[in-house]
């Protein structure tokens, strides 16, 4: 018999930590300008690529990151500096001229790998919710429960990714500067405590 109270606990614990409807403003100011085929193949690729990551990490919880000598809290600082980096790119913009600048190109910026899939959808807080939901039910049904859950949360990304050339042209090129910015501020604030929860861990700062 499927736990009920399991299920609801798992679904809204990973749709809480991945935030679907944070990531769609997120994804718009990402590939602003970006055509719409490719913007579908990064809204696929970054979700493709979340779902693989947390899999792993479902299956293999902390003893992957402990193989390679690496810690969640590591991991956690890690992902906070390369989350500021492209938030300093969207305050000031650097993003929109290297676009400007690779416009004769084919080959776009693309933000499928990173930062969406890491450390966006796939990040510390969702990795190590995997890793927690799996140990909390341990067993083939705890793993399917979990990962099932997992990729409805991650088809909810993508439903809303896939539409939001509809949020774009709602609105338009200054509101997208104005969203592009805000977001890079709370990306920024977001990055520093990914930095400081990583700190904390590792007993550097008080609790």
């Amino acid at each position: 018999m499927i736990d009920t109270a399991f299920l609801i606990t798992a679904f809204v614990t990973m749709f809480v930590v991945i935030d679907p409807i944070g990531l769609a403003p997120l994804f718009v100011a990402l590939t602003q300008g970006v055509p719409e085929r490719q913007r579908r193949s990064i809204a696929l690729r970054a979700c493709g690529l979340g779902m693989i990551i947390l899999v792993m990490f479902a299956l293999f919880g902390e003893a992957v990151l402990g193989f390679i000598g690496i810690s969640m809290p590591a991991f956690r600082v890690a992902g906070g500096i390369l989350l500021f980096l492209t938030a300093l790119d969207m305050l000031f913009e650097r993003r929109t001229k290297r676009r400007e600048d690779q416009s004769g190109e084919e080959d776009y910026n693309d933000p499928s790998v990173f930062p969406l899939a890491i450390p966006l959808i796939s990040g510390p807080g969702a990795i190590a919710s995997v890793i927690l939901l799996t140990g909390q039910k341990p067993g083939v049904e705890g793993l399917a429960l979990v990962l099932a859950i997992t990729a409805l949360v991650l088809g909810v990304c993508l439903v809303l990714f896939l539409a939001s050339g509809l949020l774009e042209r709602a609105l338009g090129k200054t509101g997208i500067t104005v969203v592009t910015r805000l977001l890079g501020m709370l990306l920024a604030a977001l990055s520093v405590q990914f930095v400081l929860d990583g700190l904390r861990n590792f007993a550097v700062l008080p609790g």
